[in-house]
């Protein structure tokens, strides 16, 4: 099946090109040529926009009304993923925040059902806490709060189908809960953290490998006591970034990057059920969230995740930064997939890779998103049937 894509830019690995055929058998990109001259099974004018691979979203708790912690089954997956579909995302980990040993376990359960089945874009799942330090432990319930214990490491190192990410308090684990969990393919992020630097740096020396929505709910940076700020800066791990004109001061967005470089930052949403409504308040494990000028927020001030998507992280991020959009592209593409181990599968507009894709107009707004070549969300009447 060649698709034909013209009149805009295509992100490559190397570069953007105005046009190209992009061939794709089994949902896998097998060639991009030069346009060609013969007919195509799908011809597509971008309008003077972008064809960018599709986004990687490793922190999303919720979207299209639904809550992971409240509904641990392939619908409320489902549900999710087609919510976000529609903003460009292609793959992602529906997160579970804080929550019991017996709602972890279901939630392993559901995403291995959900891969199992092919539900659309899901490729694992994101557990943040309950391993978490109370001081940094922002919405997260303070009575769910608990140490790593052997049950529960038996039940995140057990065999699964897809990734999956833990996010825990490096200085209230031991270092060899951390090997062991990397061992077992686990990755480990550090976030709601209090940790020294030292502490966060013993934790990367035993395979932690990112930070969880960086400067949000960890030890900040300082000139005298750099914290896990400061170790996140000082090593080669991976960030998570929440742009959303909110969590983050624009200059420290602009730091951010200039120190770590778009190879090592990933966008993410941190999204809630809000995302792909126009809800205006949702339930967290019994607290009630106001949806207010895009920000989610309880009554006493303390932020709730987002009502953020990835194309609107994006667009944000290049308004901030200034950067070119192929920058920003990779920050919501390559890296989180060469965080998740899956740079091989995902995470560009290459032979080899699957044909995940999202096509954003000139005003970086979401116009059609493909998962394995196949149109799952569009603005555009008939697009899927676009034909030379």
């Amino acid at each position: 099946m060649i698709f034909r894509f013209h009149n805009g830019r295509i992100a490559l690995p190397a570069d953007a090109v105005g046009a190209a055929d992009v061939v794709v058998a089994d949902g896998i990109v097998t060639a991009v040529t030069a346009m060609g001259t013969a007919p195509a099974d799908h011809a597509i004018d971008l309008g003077g926009g972008w064809l960018l691979p599709g986004f990687i979203d490793t922190q999303v708790n919720g979207g299209g009304g639904v809550l992971f912690n409240d509904q641990v089954d392939v619908d409320a997956i489902g549900a999710i993923g087609a919510a976000h579909a529609r903003f460009g995302t292609t793959a992602f980990l529906p997160t579970l925040i804080s929550d019991t040993p017996a709602q972890i376990a279901a939630a392993l359960a559901a995403v291995d059902t959900a891969i199992e089945q092919g539900v659309p874009g899901v490729v694992g799942i994101h557990i943040e806490g309950p391993f978490i330090n109370e001081v940094k432990r922002g919405i997260h319930e303070a009575h769910r709060i608990r140490r790593l214990d052997a049950d529960i490491l038996a039940t995140l190192t057990a065999p699964h189908r897809g990734r999956v990410m833990l996010t825990l308090a490096p200085e209230l684990c031991d270092e060899e809960d951390i090997r062991t969990l990397v061992r077992h393919c686990v990755i480990v992020s550090a976030g709601h953290s209090d940790a020294t630097y030292d502490e966060a740096q013993r934790a990367i020396a035993a395979g932690l490998s990112g930070f969880t929505h960086l400067f949000n709910a960890m030890s900040p940076l300082h000139h005298r006591n750099p914290g896990a700020v400061g170790a996140a800066f000082d090593s080669d791990s991976y960030c998570g970034l929440i742009v959303d004109d909110v969590h983050l001061h624009p200059a420290v967005v602009r730091l951010a990057i200039r120190a770590k470089g778009a190879r090592r930052i990933m966008l993410v949403t941190d999204a809630m059920p809000s995302v792909g409504t126009d809800v205006s308040e949702f339930t967290l494990q019994g607290k009630r969230i106001a949806v207010k000028d895009g920000v989610c927020i309880f009554e006493d001030g303390t932020l709730a995740g987002t009502h953020l998507d990835m194309a609107s992280a994006l667009r944000k991020t290049v308004e901030v930064t200034g950067l070119p959009v192929l920058d920003v592209s990779t920050m919501a593409s390559a890296t989180p997939a060469a965080f998740l181990s899956m740079e091989d599968r995902m995470g560009a507009i290459a032979p080899g890779r699957r044909a995940d894709w999202v096509w954003l107009d000139a005003a970086l707004e979401p116009r059609a998103t493909w998962i394995g070549g196949r149109i799952v969300a569009e603005t555009t009447p008939d697009l899927a049937h676009a034909a030379q």
